[in-house]
């Protein structure tokens, strides 16, 4: 009975983690006494959140040698398919800016439907990738090296863009690279430095940590609660129209349908299907609502709330069908 119910639990994680994170704020919604506690509530999931993340991704560089971090011919193929769509997403939207063509004047009406597929293709890829690749069977040390190549590259193009899509706003460069570099630093390139200075300094405590190979799934179950919830939240209070969530939600799921297919067909050239298709499609969507709402429109915010429930969906029935399969 209890082997079963383990069993269980294991399998449908990440569904379970869904419905109660979506449950959880929408039962919250309809209790108004709670409602006085929801800025501590948010306070807590905002803290817990990056140490749930670190956690993950310092368990993964433990189970990686530093020598096992390569470049791969296909890092540089993804890394082309993100940053080309959105450099062609967002040049479109600035030409249409200082245009006036009927064109122009149709961009301009659907300019957050352009910046919801701007904010879900460069996207950096998710620091938990790693826990689902090596659950498909995937090489892990393969998606954190592109993780580690997409976020530096997030850190310098993003910021880059934002001052000529929002002249007005008054953010430079520096301050946003900076911003952006704040959050990067602990959430990716600490893990990092933990992890390798554990590796040559306690390893015991490396080997132990090594060892739990479930840990880490276990962890991202959390985080995927939390981010369900805040994701919820955001649609929840978009002052969108329903039109325009609708419209979101279908540029999401587009955007989220169009790179897990092309990170499989690219990978797969180079023997790396499904490490290919995690990177390109499994995203750090809490990152990118928080690009959304800090550089950008806050209704932005929502098309990475949206991914992320498409993306889940996806790896849930990714898990789900590899788990039958072994």
């Amino acid at each position: 009975m209890k082997g079963g119910l383990l069993k269980f639990l294991k399998d449908w994680m990440l569904v379970i983690g869904m419905i109660c994170g979506a449950g959880s704020y929408l039962i919250y919604m309809q209790i108004p006494v709670l409602h006085p506690a929801g800025p501590a509530i948010e306070a807590v999931c905002r803290k817990i959140q990056p140490i749930l993340l670190f956690l993950m991704l310092f368990i993964s560089f433990c189970r990686i040698e530093p020598r096992q971090l390569k470049l791969q011919r296909w890092h540089l193929w993804n890394w082309l398919v993100q940053l080309c769509s959105f450099l062609l997403l967002s040049g479109t939207v600035i030409w249409a800016m200082h245009s006036g063509s009927a064109a122009a004047a149709w961009v301009i009406r659907n300019r957050i439907l352009f910046e919801s597929a701007m904010l879900c293709m460069i996207c950096p890829t998710a620091t938990a990738c790693a826990v689902v690749t090596g659950k498909l069977g995937g090489d892990m040390a393969q998606v954190v090296m592109y993780t580690i190549i997409i976020n530096l590259t997030v850190a310098i193009v993003v910021p880059l863009t934002v001052p000529l899509l929002y002249p007005t706003a008054g953010i430079s460069f520096i301050s946003a690279f900076g911003r952006i570099l704040a959050k990067v630093f602990p959430l990716l390139i600490l893990p990092c430095l933990c992890a390798w200075g554990v590796r040559f300094l306690m390893p015991r405590f490396h080997k132990w940590v090594s060892d739990r190979i479930n840990l880490s799934f276990y962890l991202w179950s959390m985080a995927l609660t939390l981010a369900i919830m805040m994701s919820t939240r955001a649609i929840v209070h978009s002052r969108g129209s329903l039109w325009t969530l609708l419209g979101m939600a279908a540029v999401s799921l587009a955007c989220c349908i169009f790179q897990f297919r092309t990170g499989r067909r690219i990978g797969a050239a180079f023997g790396s299907r499904i490490e290919g298709s995690q990177a390109l499609g499994q995203k750090n969507t809490v990152f990118g609502i928080w690009m959304g709402y800090t550089f950008w429109d806050p209704v932005i915010s929502v098309a990475g709330g949206l991914y992320t429930i498409w993306h889940y969906i996806h790896n849930t029935r990714q898990l789900y069908r590899h788990g039958k399969e072994k």
